[in-house]
């Protein structure tokens, strides 16, 4: 492979499968393959090379498969089919993910660099850095589970570039804030592009994408439309979007229903996930998994009546009586 490519994706699909409930979610961990039910394939067959030092845009339409390409690129989930090569350190910066919200932002600042791997000393002398670009004031010492989007956003962006990550992954993060922080992204953008980074930018705003990136990919209900020159392919994406906003909303509806539609057929060719081993369960993991699921639910009831196993197996007659209730109460919970 080629030493420039930093990111390569070989005919990477994702499927999803679509349960009702949560216990559809368990009886699938049981059930052969082609008894599962219905799935849908957020990404089918799609091939890309990101060189380095390249700044290449994510475009589309909702549910086009922008951010499920992001989080698999930085690692947060693992494709169904074909080999994704990421040759760097990746960051991912998205509203509040990473982000702990019972955590204060001060906190979470020195937790994602800890998992970074970086020292406290190096923690301690990035801190002040990072507090000042966030520019969220006393809301620092605050839990983030009370910050706006746009403050969550402003957090994650200034930890992400302080962590001088080879592949840098922005997936919306410059939708939410006000005019002065996204100049300033964009400063600390143009300085990554300076220094040779390699950029992924995802978003809905063609003129971002137009004037950060050198390439667009343009997807389209999970497979690539277009791809090539920003101006080229931006133009295309501004042409259809306004052709389509011009169509009757009847015709609408039915063109968006048909294409999903088409994400949950089958998948028809069949390209092998090179680590798909690492996360295929086996008969013995699932048996744990739900020993262990059944042990949390009926520990979960033992507490909700305030008392202990023991408690009650020592209460006499009586016991039996709450130890079969508790039994049906799981009964009637995995059914």
């Amino acid at each position: 492979m080629d030493k420039n490519i930093k990111v390569s994706f070989k005919h990477v699909s994702k499927e999803y499968d679509l349960y009702q409930n949560k216990s559809d979610k368990i009886k699938g961990l049981f059930m052969p393959k082609s008894q599962k039910m219905q799935s849908f394939w957020a990404l089918r067959d799609v091939s890309f090379d990101v060189h380095d030092g390249e700044t290449v845009g994510l475009i589309g339409i909702n549910g086009s498969g922008k951010s499920t390409i992001s989080s698999i690129m930085s690692g947060v989930i693992p494709p169904t089919q074909g080999e994704v090569i990421i040759n760097g350190e990746t960051s991912l910066i998205a509203i509040a993910v990473g982000l702990k919200g019972p955590l204060t932002g001060y906190e979470n600042i020195r937790l994602k660099l800890l998992m970074h791997g970086m020292k406290s000393s190096q923690i301690n002398k990035l801190m002040p850095s990072i507090i000042e670009f966030a520019d969220i004031g006393d809301f620092i010492n605050q839990p983030i589970k009370n910050y706006s989007s746009g403050m969550r956003s402003r957090l994650g962006f200034a930890i992400s570039v302080h962590t001088n990550p080879d592949i840098l992954v922005i997936d919306e993060a410059l939708s939410v804030g006000d005019q002065t922080f996204y100049e300033k992204c964009v400063d600390k953008i143009n300085e990554f592009k300076a220094r040779g980074k390699t950029i992924i930018f995802v978003s809905h705003s063609l003129g971002q994408v137009k004037s950060l990136c050198d390439r667009i990919i343009w997807m389209h209900h999970g497979e690539i439309r277009e791809m090539g020159e920003a101006k080229e392919v931006a133009q295309e994406y501004d042409e259809f979007v306004k052709w389509f906003n011009k169509q009757p909303n009847e015709y609408k509806k039915k063109y968006q229903k048909e294409h999903k539609e088409n994400q949950k057929a089958p998948q028809k060719k069949i390209y092998p996930n090179p680590n798909a081993n690492k996360y295929r369960l086996t008969l013995f993991d699932k048996f744990i998994l739900t020993t262990l699921i059944i042990l949390t639910i009926l520990f979960g009831s033992l507490v909700a009546t305030g008392k202990s196993l023991k408690g009650i197996i020592s209460e006499g007659p009586e016991a039996e009586y709450h130890l079969e209730k508790i039994v049906l109460v799981d009964k009637k919970i995995n059914v």
